[in-house]
């Protein structure tokens, strides 16, 4: 008899239930299943090389072992429509919406993505800020950004959040508009009729 055409491969075998996030766990790092297994238990095929997901006998998932990843290693068949959308976000394309809804909102994207060892940790929070402009839009969310960004220089999504739900951006933008049109009335020169009171210096 011919030897096989591939050495060999000592597996190991292990059980895992599927969590919400449709990962399992070897070694140092984490791979997808498809999400339609969230709840059930499968039978896991680990050797040095590959991955295999089964359930009930039936292979669901195969993966390239790795030996490290800090990002979970997802096959965008495995997700959800609305997260497969996710996996098409880069630095590059958060840094551009960014700037294009204004300074703050850019400043508050570079603060979410470098805050990171890894830029892709800032993901998450880029896209929720997408969302809340998608709900509050644009201009309340630039607001928002410069109401946090004059309270903390590394603000939170749940601080602009807040402000928005509390129509605190309104209301910064209301006073700021005010306070310039009674700057403006006088200008530079004030002229004569500011100061015949007497009082004023």
């Amino acid at each position: 008899m011919p030897l096989p055409a591939s050495p060999y491969e000592t597996a190991v075998w292990s059980t895992a239930t599927i969590q919400p996030d449709y990962l399992i766990k070897i070694g140092d790092c984490k791979y997808s299943v498809p999400y339609e297994f969230i709840g059930k238990k499968v039978d896991i095929r680990a050797t040095e090389n590959s991955i295999e997901v089964f359930y009930h006998n039936n292979r669901i998932a195969s993966h390239v072992r790795r030996l490290y990843s800090p990002e979970p290693i997802y096959v965008p068949e495995h997700m959800p429509e609305n997260h497969r959308k996710f996996l098409e976000y880069n630095t590059d394309s958060f840094l551009d919406w960014g700037m294009n809804v204004g300074p703050s909102t850019l400043i508050v994207v570079k603060h979410f993505l470098y805050m990171h060892k890894v830029e892709q940790q800032g993901y998450k929070s880029c896209a929720s800020l997408m969302k809340l402009a998608d709900r509050y839009g644009t201009e309340r969310l630039e607001n928002a950004c410069i109401k946090a960004l004059s309270y903390t220089p590394s603000p939170s999504l749940k601080n602009i959040s807040t402000i928005l739900k509390n129509g605190q951006d309104k209301v910064a933008v209301a006073s700021s508009s005010a306070s310039n049109k009674e700057s403006s009335k006088y200008g530079i020169t004030r002229g004569a009729s500011y100061y015949e009171g007497g009082d004023r210096l």
